[in-house]
């Protein structure tokens, strides 16, 4: 099994060799990328893969390997023991400008420690909610059982759309939601409260905004993954 790498090290590239795995350059015919770290993860949503990509992180996850268990997962997807699944790319745009793609999350959280704001949010132009909290997270499921998950939002399988998870909520009320946000049926989130709001894609910040700003998150591209389908023994 041909495999190209994106970050790690030479524990990696060992732990590649053990589950038996032969590491070539990317430029090279392959079976799958391995993308080992935020960064390489992150990387994916501007530089395309053109194979199935198997995603390594610290800690495992529904649709993740733990990195010490690189070859235990290289082994099985070598045996075949394996699922495809297409995850979506958001798009987080501004006024119809382009911000940020994001592979797991977007955030939008206050700038000032212990503030909250007011948001507004709306899909297809239909009115979801207005709730004042810290901020929203808009998760794919590949992100969904991270800050997402931990804000009380669901982990989703692949194809099931994204979440919409308000952050640390001023009501006991405060709903969370699934919806697929299309070019044309954007995700819209507005805020209605002085005070800045971070905008944060994968764990990246790009700026800020203030009230009256309304951003948009839309699926603007595809990606591949490829795990070992009993996800639960690595």
């Amino acid at each position: 099994m041909n495999v190209a790498v994106r970050g790690g090290d030479d524990d990696d590239l060992a732990a590649i060799a053990v589950g038996g795995g032969s590491v070539v350059d990317e430029d090279a015919p392959h079976d799958a990328l391995v993308a080992i770290g935020d960064d390489a993860i992150r990387s994916l949503t501007t530089d395309s893969a053109s194979a199935p990509v198997l995603p390594v992180t610290p800690d495992d996850g529904r649709h993740r390997v733990a990195r010490d268990s690189l070859d235990g997962a290289i082994a099985a997807l070598a045996a075949g023991d394996r699922r495809l699944d297409t995850h979506p790319v958001l798009g987080l745009s501004r006024e119809g400008s382009a911000v940020a793609r994001a592979l797991r999350d977007v955030t939008f959280v206050t700038d000032a420690p212990a503030s909250i704001s007011e948001y507004a949010v709306a899909t297809g132009g239909e009115r979801l909610d207005s709730v004042r909290a810290d901020g929203f997270v808009v998760a794919t499921p590949l992100g969904s059982d991270g800050y997402a998950g931990t804000a009380g939002g669901s982990v989703l399988e692949a194809g099931t759309g994204v979440t919409v998870v308000p952050i640390a909520p001023f009501s006991t009320s405060a709903e969370t939601y699934v919806v697929d946000p299309t070019p044309d049926a954007p995700l819209s989130v507005s805020v209605e409260r002085d005070g800045a709001v971070a905008l944060i894609a994968d764990g990246v910040r790009y700026g800020a905004v203030d009230r009256g700003a309304t951003l948009q998150v839309e699926r603007v591209d595809a990606i591949d993954l490829v795990l070992p389908t009993r996800t639960e023994n690595f």
